[in-house]
């Protein structure tokens, strides 16, 4: 990628009014390395293909792809992927905790039947 750093002073007023585009970037990348790696699987291939189909994809054995975009655009991308990532990851653990809750209340009922003689 080929990227164009000029940095406007319209870009510091965004930060300024931003907060979480603030706190994203001055956070430590291990930080980010961190929470990257606990999303599983399936989180990481919908983010992949949210990126590929907002950025565009073509074969790479056919074609030499190259994309230009400024600081400002690529911070954007970066903050959609991560913000649907924390969706994803919110989601994936309501459903574990939707599927935990119904295994219990199911063994709760099976447990609690009365025993006829």
């Amino acid at each position: 990628m080929v990227f164009n750093s000029d940095f406007h002073s319209s870009n510091d007023q965004e930060i300024s009014e931003n907060p979480l585009l603030h706190y994203l970037q001055h956070q430590h990348p291990d930080v980010l390395a961190h929470i990257a790696q606990s999303a599983s699987p399936e989180i990481k291939e919908i983010i992949s293909r949210n990126v590929q189909g907002l950025v565009g994809v073509l074969p790479s054995d056919d074609f030499d792809v190259q994309i230009t975009t400024n600081r400002d655009n690529l911070a954007g991308l970066l903050a959609s992927a991560m913000m649907t990532g924390y969706f994803l990851r919110q989601m994936e653990q309501r459903m574990h905790l939707e599927e935990n809750i119904s295994r219990t209340a199911s063994s709760r009922s099976q447990s609690t039947k009365p025993e006829r003689d």
